[in-house]
């Protein structure tokens, strides 16, 4: 069964804590927080004090992507507002950078993940694969909200599965951009155990039917 993850892009920014509050219920297993800076991507989004204000009402655990020129600048702070999962790009950094980064999160004590935009070969994740307990495949670029799927971007979900299942049993691998109720088939087929949803889920007139629907197949709610 796979885990869902709604990304508050999606949600009612005025009434985000009622939003936040109303994922537990709904069957949320997490909370995607997007955060941009409008240099990686061309959005800006939300920061560690939006982060940290999130933490003060939700119980369940945040799932932080930086989408951010950088990262390493900002693993602490985000790490102290309260991420329990936080996902750098390995396209953001050098490789060194990105390695430090990564160890520093898991020092903090927090679950370090990384993520592949689509136009980035799975090959990307290997070196830092030991370092990770979530690697997220975009399958849409990263930036914007209600895209459609990529459905090009299958055979990486399942290759990078292959290499979890064998070299990082235990990882998790989620799937984030245009997903609703026909793509999170194709994308737990390929593998993922976790899947982002944000205007499928902020838009459903029943997100616990959604979610349950996400996560048990059933494709006819």
């Amino acid at each position: 069964m796979a885990k869902v993850s709604p990304s508050i892009l999606s949600a009612d920014f005025v009434n985000l804590e009622r939003d936040i509050r109303a994922l537990v219920p709904a069957g949320a297993d997490y909370v995607h927080v997007d955060v941009m800076d409008g240099e990686f991507v061309p959005n800006i989004t939300i920061g560690i004090p939006v982060t940290a204000a999130i933490r003060r009402v939700s119980e369940l655990p945040l799932d932080v992507h930086l989408m951010i020129d950088r990262p390493i600048r900002y693993v602490e702070d985000f790490c102290k507002a309260g991420a329990d999962i936080l996902t750098l790009h390995v396209e953001a950094d050098t490789a060194e950078n990105t390695r430090a980064a990564l160890e520093k999160i898991r020092a903090l004590g927090v679950r370090p993940a990384l993520s592949l935009k689509p136009r980035t070969p799975a090959e990307a994740v290997l070196p830092f694969l030991p370092l990770c307990d979530l690697i997220l495949v975009m399958t849409v670029e990263p930036g914007f909200g209600g895209q459609k799927f990529m459905a090009d971007m299958l055979p990486k979900i399942r290759t990078i599965r292959g290499w979890i299942d064998r070299f990082r049993p235990g990882c998790e691998l989620e799937v984030d951009g245009g997903v609703n109720l026909e793509t999170a088939e194709l994308c737990k087929q390929a593998g993922a155990d976790v899947l982002v949803a944000g205007s499928a889920w902020f838009k459903s007139p029943d997100p616990a039917a959604f979610a349950h629907a996400l996560k048990h197949s059933e494709l006819n709610v």
